[in-house]
């Protein structure tokens, strides 16, 4: 094994490990051979950093590393030891450097990672889904009908019968068919929880782990997803990793924004892995269902686990390859941010070589990757060309590194990640088709750390560096300008450019895909060496509104949406659907289509003709719910609702919000006019100075003086 294959995979070459549990002292190593799993057990010293010498607890066993930094290395005799002399140092301001999870600790030690050997099919994956009477597991009326469990061996069972013999039978079957990982779909927010609640209700030790251990919960955290994160209370089982799919759609989703929801029947339509004749029920009607027909309730269960497996091998692979590689569990790997990973991967080889850690740079704030948009409104025949990995390609070519890295693994790493990337891609497309999942996962694997080592320079990480962030973004922001500049010489005429890519109008005579590939590979020659770029889209018209908000039209005629102003989870339905038909008017050329379009809705919420989940929204309830002033309103309803779960509201015309079960046809019609032409004023780019003509302005109190003007006609048509 190189450097860099030690760098990235660490120096223990041990095949098949699925699972480390590290105890007070000792650490219990899972390996799975075929349908064999065997374990053994290697002696564990936990540790941390400190920076000097006078900070190292007296009598404790000290190791010093070369360099500055944390330089010396503090070991313990056992996991209780070192909280508590932790905790000691930590009231005292003591500076130090330590991981909080022993597994982790014992990782980065040992060189140790999983799944060294195994493909994502060698390890056995189990799916669990609970259908119940209620969906809270308080209520008097609530219990478990029937769990549905399958796994990617082939198998698959309904357990019924009473919720005590169900419980029991789920123990049993986990432990009889021992599986690596265990997956579900929202199982953090309401399977894991429900299950626990209903075990204890009936006194049912829920002993899951491999030991024999329960299932356990810890502390909400966040899950970083894109620039967002999302917050979660994990459970754990001994011996097993936890996989929400719920969590892990929405981080594969950041890139391909192709969900506006993240339920497990959504996902399963819009990537296409629905099951056959999909039986739907919604999750509140389950119990009178289960009254009435309880077999097309287990069908609905089955169809539930089979789509989790199958959402499963889609989003998680590139997770767990990187597993391979990260000193860490696969559940925590599923859970946490890219830049921690690189962060433990250069820790790792510091202290194999014995060399000191340094402490982070104080964060500031970097240049950022130049944006500029150039024309909006609907453009025929656009192009999108980008330079492929343009930050790490300007670290590479440029020799941009981390001042901190004085043992000089950080881009040699890099170039080899870039390096097996490119291997494993062309893999993906001409190994056998048996071949290609894997090759495809590890090259994704490969690319969310290749594309993490730039955001890495700039983070509160070990060896950051600002100043290395700002040359690549620099850099890049020249590299743009130039292809920009370069395609309009060429006849093009750019429409928006965004960090490492060009959106542009095909310049006459450019008609063909093969005309486009040509002309970008002709600007490609142009640029600095170590810089590619690539012909990265081709669309018959792009609906450009601002930057990084706009619609892209496939030549099949698919709508691509993009930026919040034409797409946003977080709009209630009607104002989604008037984006959406007002897209295809404007694609159309129809401009007073949109106007009628936005008049006939502003009527119908004057009349009241819109239905409640037309305008109702969706809201966890949090621990914020209860505490922040900018949430008042929904902790007047939320009372007695569970941390976790969600309310669906609407805008009541007396300022209070109401619960959609409670719905008297009270909706705030002003609030709702007001949002319709905020929804419309998004698209006013398509309509320059006819805008305000076209889209008047609500004005406070039109839909009261609007409904008062109708009951006075319908009276006089009575006389």
């Amino acid at each position: 094994m190189n450097d860099e294959q030690t760098v990235l995979f660490g120096s223990d070459a041990t095949q098949g490990i699925v699972s480390i549990e590290v105890g007070e002292s000792a650490a219990t190593i899972y390996v799975r051979d075929g349908d064999r799993v065997t374990e053994t057990r290697e002696a564990f010293a936990p540790w941390l950093l400190v920076s000097r010498e006078e900070d190292v607890p007296e009598g404790a066993t000290v190791t010093q590393l070369e360099g500055d930094g944390y330089r010396f290395v503090v070991s313990f005799s056992s996991w209780m030891s070192f909280t508590h002399t932790r905790s000691a140092m930590r009231s005292k301001e003591i500076d130090l450097f330590a991981y909080p999870f022993p597994e982790k600790q014992f990782m980065v030690t040992t060189g140790k990672t999983l799944f060294k050997g195994l493909t994502f099919d060698d390890v056995y994956r189990m799916q669990i889904d609970l259908e119940t009477a209620d969906l809270s597991a308080e209520q008097e009326s609530a219990r478990i009908l029937l769990i549905a469990v399958s796994d990617n061996r082939g198998f698959e069972t309904i357990l019924e019968g009473p919720e005590p013999d169900i419980i029991r039978a789920l123990v049993a079957l986990v432990q009889e068919r021992n599986p690596d990982v265990i997956e579900g779909h929202n199982f953090f927010g309401f399977d894991l929880p429900y299950l626990s609640t209903r075990a204890a209700r009936h006194g049912i030790p829920l002993a899951l782990g491999r030991d024999g251990s329960d299932l356990t919960f810890g502390t909400e955290r966040n899950c970083p997803v894109g620039g967002y994160s999302r917050p979660f209370t994990p459970a754990r089982i001994q011996g097993r990793h936890i996989i929400d799919t719920l969590l892990a759609v929405q981080r594969f989703d950041v890139v391909k924004g192709r969900l506006e929801r993240y339920g497990l029947k959504e996902c399963a339509r819009v990537f296409g892995l629905s099951e056959p004749e999909r039986v739907l029920i919604p999750g509140d009607e389950i119990g009178e269902f289960f009254k009435l027909n309880p077999d097309l309730v287990k069908t609905y269960a089955l169809h539930d686990v089979r789509e989790t497996r199958s959402l499963a091998a889609l989003i998680c692979p590139a997770e767990f390859y990187l597993t391979q590689m990260t000193p860490d569990n696969y559940q925590n790997v599923a859970t946490t941010g890219t830049g921690e990973k690189i962060n433990a991967l250069m820790v790792r080889e510091y202290l194999r070589r014995g060399h000191a850690i340094p402490k982070p740079e104080k964060v500031r704030a970097v240049a950022g990757g130049y944006t500029e948009i150039r024309r909006t409104g609907l453009i025929q025949n656009v192009v999108k060309c980008d330079v492929e990995s343009l930050y790490p390609s300007l670290m590479l070519s440029r020799s941009i590194k981390p001042k901190a890295d004085v043992l000089n693994i950080f881009l040699p790493a890099l170039n080899e990640l870039t390096g097996r990337r490119i291997d494993a891609k062309l893999k993906s497309k001409y190994a056998p088709e048996a071949e290609r999942p894997y090759w495809d996962g590890l090259q994704s694997s490969f690319k969310i750390l290749i594309n993490s080592f730039y955001g890495y320079l700039g983070a509160p990480f070990n060896f950051n560096d600002p100043d290395a962030a700002e040359r690549v973004t620099t850099s890049g922001q020249a590299i743009v300008k130039k292809i920009a500049q370069l395609i309009e010489e060429r006849g093009g005429d750019v429409i928006e450019i965004d960090t490492d890519g060009v959106y542009f109008e095909a310049p006459p005579g450019v008609t063909t895909e093969e005309d486009e590939f040509l002309l970008v590979s002709q600007i490609g020659t142009m640029l600095p060496e170590g810089i590619r770029l690539a012909h990265d889209g081709r669309y018959a018209a792009m609906l450009s509104l601002k930057i990084k908000n706009y619609v892209l039209i496939e030549y099949d005629g698919t709508k691509v949406f993009r930026g919040a102003s034409v797409r946003s989870r977080a709009d209630e339905l009607f104002g989604r659907d008037f984006i959406s038909r007002s897209v295809d008017l404007l694609i159309g050329g129809d401009l007073a289509g949109v106007s009628k379009l936005y008049k006939e809705l502003s009527d119908e919420i004057i009349k009241g003709k819109l239905g409640v989940e037309q305008f109702s929204r969706r809201e966890r309830v949090t621990t914020k719910t209860f505490s922040s002033m900018q949430k008042k309103r929904t902790a007047a309803i939320a009372q007695g609702i569970n941390i976790g779960d969600y309310v669906t509201l609407y805008e009541r015309r007396n300022g209070e919000l109401g619960l959609v079960d409670d719905y008297d046809h009270d909706e705030d019609r002003d609030y709702l006019l007001d949002k319709l032409y905020k929804f419309a004023c998004r698209l006013r780019e398509c309509f320059g100075d006819d805008f305000d003509t076209l889209f008047p302005a609500p004005t406070r109190g039109a839909a009261a003086a609007r409904r008062s003007e109708a009951a006075g006609q319908q009276t006089m048509s009575f006389d």
